[in-house]
């Protein structure tokens, strides 16, 4: 058996921040912004949370695919910012949907955690564990962004999307999925309730701090090989593709990518400059835009491809 895709949906905060916005209060402005990073605006929580933008986003999807929420066998949820610490943001999800049926529970891999979250649904349906399963990223980034801090705070953004898969007669479609803690340094963002430190040092820890060469460097690197793995599996070549829907993290990072698989960059559709890094949510977000634009058309391929923190990447094959 494998899992379709049956609908989508997303949620976005209604405050929108312009690279202007952020230019009066960091040293920074909107040609240095969209020039390094393709970002012009972000959407930014205000009376939203991570739950309620999960919330919003299944039943979305579950609503475009005509599927109840008594059916969905399996809820998870990825996210690293959640209000919530227990219970578990797949388990408020489950509540507000009223998905009574559901075992519900999260994952934490950062801006590959989408992927991830697919890659253990299509596995729990192979397996026979599950036939319905709602996967959804949901993140808070703001509340983790040092607003001090100009090489972070200009990337980040908030949001949720989300997808139902329900099994079908079918071959699994290959996916790969990696990890690489010895470079998680690179990416780093620590709890507040941790003990041993000073507080100040215990504050500062606990925005996200990156070192962004050491990112692009693994991102260029490492999803072209995550690509290449799956085509192989598959028998099929980049041209093969119809969409390589990546994780919107930076576009000079998809620009690189599509240059490395020698692949048209039409290929790879991006809407960061409209929400920025939105980590595990910017997945989902991007399947639903293209849906509801009616960009896809049953029988194409398409490819998913995460990377982040961990540092995790991956990447799988779907078709549509």
């Amino acid at each position: 058996m494998i899992g379709k895709i049956y609908g989508t949906g997303s949620s976005l905060p209604k405050r929108i921040v312009s690279n202007d916005d952020l230019a009066k209060i960091v040293d920074t402005n909107d040609a240095w912004i969209r020039e390094r990073t393709g970002v012009a605006r972000r959407r930014i929580i205000k009376e939203e949370t991570t739950v309620s933008m999960a919330t919003e986003a299944a039943k979305k999807a579950l609503e475009q695919s005509s599927i109840t929420a008594e059916e969905v066998d399996l809820i998870l949820v990825s996210t690293i910012s959640s209000e919530v610490i227990l219970p578990c943001t797949a388990c408020e999800v489950q509540k507000n949907i009223k998905a009574v049926n559901a075992a519900a529970f999260d994952i934490n891999a950062a801006c590959a955690g989408f992927l991830f979250g697919y890659n253990t649904a299509q596995a729990y349906i192979a397996a026979g564990m599950a036939k319905t399963v709602l996967v959804i990223g949901s993140e808070s980034l703001s509340n983790l962004v040092n607003w001090k801090d100009r090489s972070t705070c200009i990337l980040f953004g908030d949001g949720a999307g989300a997808a139902v898969l329900k099994a079908e007669k079918g071959k699994l479609l290959p996916s790969v999925s990696h990890s690489d803690g010895k470079k998680g340094e690179a990416l780093t963002c620590l709890s507040r309730h941790r003990k041993g430190s000073p507080a100040r040092t215990r504050d500062l820890q606990a925005y996200m701090q990156m070192d962004g060469q050491s990112v692009f460097k693994f991102a260029v690197k490492k999803v072209p090989k995550a690509v290449e793995e799956v085509l192989e599996e598959a028998g099929l070549k980049a041209d093969d593709i119809d969409y390589f829907i990546l994780h919107q993290a930076n576009r000079r990072i998809v620009e690189a990518v599509a240059k490395r698989l020698k692949t048209d960059i039409e290929k790879f559709p991006m809407n960061l400059e409209e929400y920025g890094n939105t980590s595990s949510a910017s997945i989902p977000i991007l399947l639903d835009e293209m849906n509801r634009k009616g960009k896809f058309i049953k029988g194409q391929k398409i490819i998913l491809a995460g990377f982040g923190a961990g540092l995790s990447w991956g990447a799988a094959l779907l078709e549509w």
